[in-house]
């Protein structure tokens, strides 16, 4: 399941430095705006202790984590959605994202130019939201445009779906406000996934800090959390520039590291599990004595489908799957004592996997 996530902001907030730490891919990353042209691409690992506890149990001779994609586009500045600073193709790359990681500058250093000569968050977030809206706006007028065309021929149903856009376009236009927050019918929801809107993308806020304000933020992460608040997103305090450092460590030396900052986990490790969050997905596990396997679902999904996530056959032929929970197999620490306990249940086609689930499928092709 190749979902990604698109890290966005205007010019030297951090966002090439964050995603170097992230992926570790050496993303080039410079003191000027547009260092970043074509969109860097880095799969991550999803961090998840469960794993790791469910390997050790199992004896599994290999881990395999749960991934998820992050993609470092260009800085946007202001007049984007009009074609300025490669506006249009930074775009695009947003329009191909799942989800959208929007980095805030929230440190002040006179050495990292800021593209508007100060830092102020408010002003900052309100111009990426402005240059998406605008877009936004776009996209949907010129579908009104076509659609009016259409309903001169008195079509009921195209008469209703020129209504939904207007309705959209208030909302959007009118308003300033996100797709991602109208409201619409089941039977709209054709329409609204047809436009491909850039603001109906979920967001988290990473506020980027300097070393001295991780964990607890600062003033300016003040302000980003309260824009956040007014839209229900999340905000996850980091500081780009750490995060570089933590990455080059080995892991017995970034446990050190963080335990001498006073700190659990990484700012990232906190990135990575919100943005999976922000996705919908859920964790299930496969474990042998050969590996222990993370698998990635979105929220909601039935045992077949959950199925076909490791092969089309499996889903295709699925009879049963047989499930643990997480904490049974870690009370009872083997396969054969869940058994023994009548802790494993057999689950048939409606049951919708949890988030933790150890499953075990049977089918027949």
């Amino acid at each position: 399941m190749a979902l990604r996530c698109g890290i966005v902001g205007l010019p030297n907030v951090g966002k090439s430095t964050l995603f170097n730490a992230l992926s570790q891919a050496g993303a080039e990353s410079a003191n000027y705006p547009f260092c970043t042209i074509e969109p860097n691409v880095g799969v991550v690992p999803v961090p998840d202790e469960r794993l790791t506890t469910l390997a050790g149990l199992a004896g599994s001779k290999e881990t395999i984590h749960a991934t998820i994609e992050f993609v470092d586009i260009a800085g946007l500045v202001e007049g984007a959605s009009k074609g300025e600073g490669l506006g249009n193709q930074f775009l695009a790359h947003i329009r191909e994202v799942d989800a959208i990681i929007h980095v805030v500058r929230c440190f002040d250093d006179s050495n990292v130019v800021h593209v508007s000569g100060s830092v102020d968050p408010a002003r900052d977030i309100e111009v990426i939201e402005t240059e998406l809206l605008l877009k936004d706006l776009d996209t949907l007028e010129k579908r009104i445009d076509r659609t009016s065309k259409q309903a001169k021929s008195g079509d009921a149903k195209v008469k209703d779906e020129l209504a939904f856009y207007n309705r959209l376009l208030k909302h959007i236009g009118d308003d300033a406000k996100p797709a991602r927050s109208f409201d619409f019918r089941p039977e709209d929801a054709e329409w609204f996934r047809s436009l491909f809107l850039l603001t109906a993308k979920p967001v988290l806020y990473a506020a980027n800090v300097g070393e001295s304000d991780v964990p607890d933020g600062n003033p300016f992460v003040d302000v980003v959390k309260s824009r956040a608040a007014e839209e229900g997103a999340v905000v996850i305090v980091v500081s780009a520039e750490l995060e570089a450092q933590i990455a080059e460590l080995d892991e017995e030396e970034r446990d050190l590291f963080l335990a001498e900052l006073g700190l659990p986990t990484s700012g990232l490790s906190r990135l990575i599990t919100a943005a999976y969050q922000l996705l919908g997905l859920i964790t299930y596990f496969t474990v042998g004595p050969k590996e222990a396997r993370a698998w990635t679902i979105r929220r909601g999904t039935l045992a077949p489908g959950a199925a076909g996530v490791i092969h089309t056959d499996f889903e295709r032929g699925f009879i049963r799957a047989e499930t643990i929970k997480y904490d049974d197999y870690v009370t009872y620490r083997t396969e054969a004592k869940v058994r023994e306990a009548g802790a494993m249940r057999s689950e048939g086609k409606q049951y919708e996997v949890q988030d933790g689930d150890i499953l075990l499928f049977r089918f027949n092709v």
